[in-house]
């Protein structure tokens, strides 16, 4: 991938649109919103890192509710030349084709790399990697069991989609609260498994999310791990120059 003269990658992970309700959701997602409108001058790509919404199920003709600004905007983008690349989360690992046939937006089911100009990247939404994650690693077995999930699509939708969001939002059964809480630079999963894929490769950026924590680590004196955090409580997010990836937090002007 090329960057044209003056133009940016940015990246974006864990919005969480539809929690904790829909009032304040709204909220956010105007904030996001301006964040978008503000960077589309200057973006060349936009890499969103999964869990744009809290719970995502798509049904043969149907997905949930809402939401409109947000894709009407990631069509924007893609019809005016900017690409987009959307990486599965954990709260929407059941995501089909609707944003790749209806948006245009390249869908990543698994972590995958990338070089843009000379720079490497791996990129991913991270969970289930590394030596921990254990409880949402047992998770992610059953809610992607084929069985599992024709059941669950067997629900009508009204009654699927508000099972998801109690699970999603009350229950925390997909990610706990530990994945806000930092575990110090040697013992961060996803910080741990970017150093093992180091053995086998050079990347100079590992960008991640899920763990709702905005942190830059050194690897070693050419690589580095960035986690994008979210836009629940940090607002941040990722931009790359064509050299560097500089996480920022986002304002309104």
């Amino acid at each position: 991938m090329k960057l044209a003269k003056n133009k940016k990658i940015f990246f974006a992970s864990d919005q969480h649109f539809g929690a904790p309700n829909r009032e304040a959701s709204k909220i956010r997602e105007k904030f996001f919103m301006d964040w978008l409108n503000h960077i589309q001058n200057d973006a060349a790509a936009l890499f969103l890192l999964g869990d744009l919404f809290d719970f995502w199920f798509e049904y043969k003709t149907v997905v949930p509710k809402g939401f409109v600004r947000i894709l009407g905007k990631l069509a924007e983008f893609q019809e005016n030349g900017i690409q987009v690349h959307y990486f599965v989360g954990n709260h929407d690992l059941w995501m089909k084709d609707y944003f790749e046939s209806e948006l245009g937006i390249t869908v990543y089911h698994k972590p995958k790399e990338f070089t843009i100009e000379s720079t490497r990247f791996f990129i991913g939404h991270g969970d289930g990697l590394g030596p921990k994650d254990v409880g949402y690693k047992r998770m992610k077995k059953l809610f992607t069991n084929s069985l599992a999930k024709r059941l669950f699509q067997a629900l009508h939708p009204d009654w699927g989609v508000r099972l998801g969001k109690y699970f999603s939002i009350k229950n925390k059964l997909i990610s706990g609260a530990e994945d806000i809480s930092f575990m110090g630079k040697e013992e961060e999963w996803l910080a741990i498994y970017a150093k093992r894929k180091l053995e086998l490769k050079h990347y100079d950026y590992f960008l991640f999310g899920h763990r709702h924590l905005s942190m830059e680590i050194s690897l070693n004196e050419t690589s580095k791990y960035i986690n994008l955090g979210d836009w629940i409580t940090h607002y941040t997010y990722g931009e790359f120059d064509g050299k560097t990836v500089f996480l920022k937090k986002w304002e309104t002007p």
